[in-house]
């Protein structure tokens, strides 16, 4: 494919490089063609095919190599070519047809493959097939390494930023001394370029120190270890923060039209268009293509773009050092963007030649890294606007007064503390920028431009508002001081201002503002100061924003007649101002989270008042109520409401929005006096209340609601011809009542789209499958057992929450159409291992996550309850605000590195987490961040007696909080620019640009989040880190995201499930209650129920063995020997831990406290052991928890003989009861318990002893109570379990049945061990676990019979044993 004959291209798949050689296409020079950012470069096809190639989408070659692929970040090849999955290659053809030339050599070729043949040792060939991998180093680079802290390794890719090939990586050994030069010199390259996070390429100074410049990276990110450093800088997954490039650096370029263009449709040529440039040398190019419709597709995009002229260029971020020569042959270039690049202030095409721009008017050279102002501008006299930003300016040149037209100057993000006279002759300049510098007071140079209306000084050092100085600057009229160190505002003289209309005094320190002299103020944004005091003129005002204050007063004189708009939440008022009633024109009032106790009558007589918000505070009542109320918002949530007025929704009939919600109501007013309602209400929240089934009645008086929640009161049913009534309904929201049902009559509401129901009693599955638009449906933690579906479900449905309903069944069936739904949750059916039967006694967890009104999901949650060696656990809560791909990340990896981090530190574990996690996110996390909280509970290693302690990191907005003895005990700190003046005051002295909205760069309220590394060094990853022991008085752990703590207190989140048992219910809960308050983001909460109590055994069992069957006192010390059922080895590897060994061979008892028959190598420390449970003699009995299946032909029903009712946690398979225990030591506690002598068969013959084993169990789940219970002889009362109706079962390699239900309330029984001197229980081979085992209800009383006398035999032979030895010391371990 090339160009022929006429010089014509055949068609769009023609692709021109730069430098290519057109000579054999019969062209008489190359060409040098120039790109657009985001597009491919073709000569003078310019902006013409700018948006024609985003429309055709297609693959750009030459010489059969795929240059450009649509979809990529830049659009650019970059000078390599481009394989057919995108990921970017290049060769010596490549490298040829960006030089414009061949490349030389077999030398040069040799030598590429003997390096690369000496690497293939060292380097894992991931992604790019090139990045180092540090454990694959060679003996010798590692000694080398390891002799100086100061050494290091730099990875050296070849000239395109886009394509490293395996060809083109250099492994550079240095040190933090070496300079640029000396490395360019020993790969025989000119220069090389420095890349950070994918973005852009800068060239390094020749006396630059590479090696320096990551090990300062890495510093800068938290690392603080030299050697961790090092470590780290070798890493491969660095080079997507930091990579460095030898040899020619590509330039990205942009595309434009030089010269005016024709565009014609060729008669004689089928399918083909004539491009014609206007000019004294105009040449016609044409293009052919395959088909007609592509043909005349081109010709119309054409047609529309020819007429244009080229008069905006923006080459941004395309680490320019110089202008491309071909942009000074346009004269019609007025604005011109070089945005983030590295121009250089001298030479060909540097900034000295824009003045070879007749017509330029814009120019925006911010972000260049110039440290000095180019005096060269200032010759440039048609300039009216110029952008200098970031630039580390430290002074401007008097040559600045020679632009005379200039009319906006921005000089932000520099480190000016003053301006020159010369500025003064800038008689046009209305707008100047000087924020983030370091200047102290206001500018006096600003008094002489007269012109001047806006002067932006955020993020100065300014200490006093100078209200003198101002008055003298009568010409300006929008003043923007956030973010300085404003303490308080001063006036020498008493003369009013009468220009000042915008004033911004954000994020300062004051304590009293009289603003009064500012009679033509309009809008006032005083917000998160400490003002105690407030005093303007309300001559003009329209707008006074001043929440999170400390206001008890706000005097504002005259009245203000034009207000409109009055924010004074978050302050301590005590009662709504007496003028803000006279307002006759205001239409918003926000005086929510002060200390109101009651409400003027006058505010709601107001004409004009619109949204009234007054929640959180303590109002008992509302006012009378005038005769028409024009409210269409009204928020009273949080207050003391016990009713409210009777003729409110008759005489509000704007009424949209009425949230009421967190009061003490009980009832609810009449919407109509007559026979038909003329209410307009649409959304009401009346959550958390006390209302009963009375209210629903009143609810069908408003026929056009469309959102209801009424979650959390007394509701116990739901008249369904009430329901049926409400036929505009869009969400309904009923959770935490006592419903037993949701009416048939919901399938009436057609329109809606959102039901939840959790924590409620429901037994049937509402009919809610037949609307058509349903999306979410969550009925968890109901008591749901079946669920009837029809053939086809909705095509809009996305998401049906199940869990927590422990009776449901669901089957194959019902799951394959279901199969459809993105998001099914159900109960898992957890393998009941040894290490979470143990963990489940300290804590357990409930996750709950609403996507609310966004359409996507961009939270995510880890839980491991039993993590490590099963004795520890792990829960994190990751927020990407608007990015879904981070969280599901970090959910995915972090549990992995800190289980890494935690064997190579024993202090900085928790925080090179994160470091580390932050680096793996890749390029992924280049563009995107996430918020982000980990909680570790553990063990302190050194003190085997010490009890746990809870370790939390985070950064972000995500937060931890213990409830400890009922209280909240924040973790965390918040980063945020709002909530952590520290942190604002670090990324202002770095120069980051805070915009308006309170973000840095405009990107994120976050100071320190994973991910975002172009914001780097103003947003970083290190975490603030935390550790506190956990004691008896620790009750829960909650996790929660931005959105949860901004609706939440800690103190109503912790008192709101500190009741509630089930972690789940309690997580679901947080959601709902943080939804009816208005949180409409992404919301995510997890609860995590502690029980660390001062006796709870915390042993580590790994590793340890069982005593013989001979009870507490063993007799045998022979090697263990394994079951002949079990068929498992005496020896295992280490790496198992004893609960998989226990669930391997079914259940099994060693009969030797030491590891006999285990080789002790394997055993990588000493067992840990807590203060109450040393390490115990020989004799003693150690088990860890399992499922043990005891054999009998006398018991086969799985029924105690004093029960009168199905054994909980029990499955019976005709001849073998399986049951899950928890064996105890029992001395020490002050119990009485005699020895029941059950005799069990075993499967395997071996002889008995005398003694037997108690095995006393108690249930699971009663993690609170620490009484044992008594034996099989008393009777006991069972509490009746959900999870018990339907049991699932796990078929094991030696065939036993263990139960996998999460959640088991076990019986109470006390059994003797099977008497054999290997030590292990027989495990029997059983039926498959599909198979459902029931004792019919005629053969129970029998059963229970048998079992009886089964028992009672095996008491009086074991009162015949003389020697039974005095129980030892008690140890909580589970079986």
């Amino acid at each position: 494919m090339g160009l022929k004959g006429e010089k014509t291209w055949e068609g769009p798949k023609l692709r021109l490089c730069p430098g290519f050689d057109g000579t054999k296409y019969g062209l008489e020079q190359p060409f040098e063609a120039i790109a657009v950012r985001g597009l491919p470069p073709i000569q003078y096809l310019g902006y013409i095919t700018q948006k024609m190639l985003k429309q055709l989408g297609k693959p750009w070659e030459a010489d059969g190599k795929t240059l450009w692929r649509p979809g990529r970040s830049s659009g650019l090849c970059r000078g390599a070519a481009c394989g057919p999955s995108g990921r970017a290659r290049s060769d010596r053809s490549a490298a040829a047809s960006e030089g414009g030339g061949q490349p030389n050599a077999d030398s040069e070729a040799a030598a590429d493959a003997l390096v690369w043949a000496t690497l293939q040792r060292n380097v894992k060939r991931n992604g790019s097939r090139s990045c180092l991998n540090r454990s694959r180093f060679g003996s010798r680079e590692r000694d080398w390494l390891k002799e100086d802290i100061g050494r290091g390794c730099v990875c050296v890719y070849g000239g395109d930023s886009a394509a490293t090939a395996s060809s083109d990586l250099r492994l550079v050994l240095c040190t933090v001394d070496t300079l640029a030069s000396e490395i360019c010199d020993g790969e025989g390259r000119k220069n090389l370029f420095l890349q950070l996070h994918g973005d852009l390429v800068r060239r390094l100074e020749p006396t630059e120190k590479p090696l320096q410049i990551v090990y300062d990276y890495l510093a800068g990110l938290g690392f603080d270890d030299p050697v961790r450093i090092q470590e780290e800088a070798a890493n491969s997954d660095l080079s997507c923060m930091i990579r460095f490039y030898s040899g020619k650096k590509l330039c990205r370029l942009v595309l434009f039209s030089i010269l005016p263009l024709q565009v014609e449709e060729m008669k004689r040529r089928q399918y083909t268009l004539a491009f014609t440039s206007a000019g004294a040398q105009a040449q016609t190019y044409h293009v052919s293509f395959e088909t007609l419709a592509e043909c005349q597709r081109w010709h119309r995009q054409a047609s529309t773009v020819v007429s244009m002229r080229l008069s905006m260029v923006d080459l941004s971020c395309y680490s320019l050092e110089e202008v491309p020569e071909h942009l000074f042959y346009s004269q019609d270039i007025i604005y011109l963007n070089l945005r983030h690049n590295f121009m250089r202030s001298s030479g060909a095409g540097s900034l000295d030649s824009l003045c070879r721009f007749s017509q330029l008017k814009s120019l925006n050279l911010s972000h260049n890294r110039l440290g000095e102002f180019p005096v060269s501008l200032c010759e440039i006299s048609t300039l009216t606007e110029l952008n200098i930003s970031c630039n580390g300016l430290h002074y401007l040149p008097s040559q600045i007064g020679k632009l005379l037209n200039l009319q906006t100057f921005w000089l932000d993000g520099n480190f000016l503390t003053s301006l020159p006279e010369e500025l003064g002759s800038l008689q046009q300049l209305s707008c100047l920028g000087l924020s983030f510098n370091n200047f102290c007071e206001l500018p006096a140079i600003c008094e002489k431009l007269i012109i001047l209306d806006k002067l932006a000084l955020a993020g100065n050092l300014l200490e006093t508002l100078d209200l003198a100085v101002l008055n003298r600057m009568s010409h300006i009229k929008s003043v923007d001081l956030r973010l300085n160190n404003l303490k308080r505002a001063a006036a020498d003289t008493l003369e009013g201002n009468k220009s000042v209309t915008y004033m911004d005094l954000r994020d300062n320190q004051m304590t009293d503002l009289d603003l009064s002299s500012l009679g033509s103020l309009e809008q006032l944004h005083c917000e998160r100061n400490k003002l105690k005091e407030l005093t303007l003129s309300g001559f003009s005002l329209r707008a006074l924003y001043a929440s999170s204050n400390c206001l008890t007063a706000v005097n504002v004189y005259p009245v203000p007649g034009q207000l409109t708009y009055l924010e004074l939440s978050h302050n301590q008022l005590q009662c709504v101002p007496d003028w803000a009633c006279e307002a006759k024109k205001l239409e918003v009032l926000d005086v929510s989270y002060n200390l109101l106790v009651e409400l003027p009558s006058r505010i709601l007589r107001s004409l004009s008042l619109r949204k009234l918000m007054v929640g959180h505070n303590r109002l008992q009542s509302l006012p009378p109520l005038p005769e028409h109320i024009p409210l269409e918002v009204l928020d009273l949530q949080h207050n003391l409401l016990t009713k409210l007025p009777e003729m409110l929704f008759v005489k509000a009939l704007n009424l949209r929005y009425l949230n009421a919600s967190a009061n003490s109501l009980e009832s609810l007013p009449s919407a109509c006096t007559r026979e038909e309602s003329l209410s307009m209400l649409q959304l009401l929240y009346l959550t958390n209340n006390n209302l009963t089934d009375q209210c629903i009645p009143v609810l069908v008086e408003h026929p056009s609601l469309r959102i209801l929640h009424l979650a959390n009161n007394n509701l116990q049913t739901f008249p369904a011809s009430k329901l049926g009534k409400l036929e505009h309904l869009e969400e309904l929201n009923l959770s935490g009542n006592k419903l037993k049902t949701i009416p048939t009559t919901v399938a009436n509401c057609k329109l809606l789209h959102t039901l939840i129901a959790h924590s409620n009693e429901i037994s049937i599955f509402p009919e809610i499958l037949h609307l058509p638009r349903i999306q979410f449906v969550d009925l968890s933690c109901n008591e749901l057992t079946e669920i009837l579906i029809p053939e086809a479900l909705p095509g809009a449905l996305q998401e049906l929450d199940l869990s927590g309903n422990t009776n449901l069944v669901l089957e194959h069936k019902t799951l394959d159409i279901f199969s459809h739904i993105t998001t099914l949750k159900i109960d898992a059916k957890p393998s009941l291992t040894a290490d979470s039967a143990l963990t489940s006694t300290f804590w357990s967890h409930g996750v709950a996550e609403m996507a609310g009104q966004r359409n996507k999901l961009c939270v995510s949650s880890l839980a491991l309850g039993s993590f490590a060696e099963g004795m520890e656990a792990v829960y994190g809560m990751f927020d990407g605000d608007k990015n879904e791909e981070l969280p599901r990340l970090l959910q995915c990896t972090m549990a992995d590195v800190l289980l890494e981090e935690v064997q190579q530190s024993d202090t900085m574990f928790m925080s090179n987490t994160f470091l580390v996690s932050h680096r793996k996110l890749g390029m992924a996390g280049q563009k995107l961040g996430s918020s982000a909280v980990l909680c570790y509970i553990r063990h302190d290693v050194a003190d085997p007696a010490s009890n746990f302690s809870l370790m939390v990191a985070n950064v972000g907005t995500c937060q931890a909080i213990l409830c400890r003895s009922g209280k909240p005990l924040p973790l965390c700190k918040v980063f945020s620019l709002e909530q952590c003046s520290e942190e604002a005051k670090r990324v202002k002295e770095q120069k980051a640009i805070i915009t308006e909205d309170n973000k840095v760069n405009g990107v994120t309220c976050c100071t320190r989040m994973l991910g975002c590394t172009y914001l780097h060094p103003w947003i970083l990853p290190k975490p603030h880190v935390s550790s506190i022991p956990l004691t008896v008085q620790d009750e829960l752990l909650l996790l929660g995201n931005k959105a949860l703590w901004e609706h939440l207190s800690y103190t109503e989140a912790v008192s709101a499930v500190r009741h509630l048992h089930d972690p789940l219910a309690a997580a679901k809960k947080l959601c709902t209650l943080a939804q009816s308050y208005g949180c409409q983001d992404n919301v995510g909460a997890m609860v995590v129920c502690l029980n660390i109590s001062e006796d709870s055994c915390t042993c580590e069992m790994h590793g340890l063995t069982l005593p013989g069957p001979g009870g507490f006192s063993s007799t045998t010390t022979k090697p263990a020997t394994p079951s002949s059922s079990s068929g498992i080895a005496s020896e295992f590897s280490s790496e198992l831990s004893a609960s998989e060994v226990s669930s391997e061979v079914g259940s099994t008892a060693s009969d030797e406290h030491n590891a006999v028959g285990l080789d002790g190598s394997l055993l990588p420390r000493q067992e840990r052991r807590c203060s109450l449970h040393p390490v115990p003699p020989s004799s003693i009995f150690q088990r860890q928890p399992s499922s043990a299946t005891f054999s009998s032909n006398q018991s086969d029903n799985g029924l105690d003989s004093d029960d009168e009712q199905p054994v909980e946690g029990v499955i019976t398979n005709g001849s073998k009861v399986e049951v899950e225990v928890d064996i105890h030591c029992c001395k020490g506690k002050g119990l009485e318990f005699e020895l029941p002598a059950a005799e069990y068969s075993s499967s395997a013959p071996g002889p008995e002893d005398d003694s037997g084993l108690v095995l006393i169990i108690r249930r699971q789940n009663s993690v609170n109570s620490n009484t044992v219970q008594r034996g099989v002889k008393e009777k006991c009362e069972l509490q009746k379990s959900l999870s018990t109706c339907c049991l699932y079962g796990k078929k094991l390699s030696n065939g036993s049945i263990v139960p996998l239900e999460e959640s088991l309330n076990l019986i109470e029984v006390a059994t003797e061990a099977p008497k054999k001197k290997t030590g292990y229980f027989a495990a029997p081979s059983q039926m498959e676990p599909e198979d459902q085992f029931v004792v019919p209800p005629d053969l129970e009383e029998e059963v229970k019979e048998q079992l009886k006398q089964h028992q009672e035999n095996g008491a009086d032979q074991d009162k015949k044993e003389e020697h039974v030895a005095a129980l030892p010391e008690e140890f909580d371990t589970a079986l």
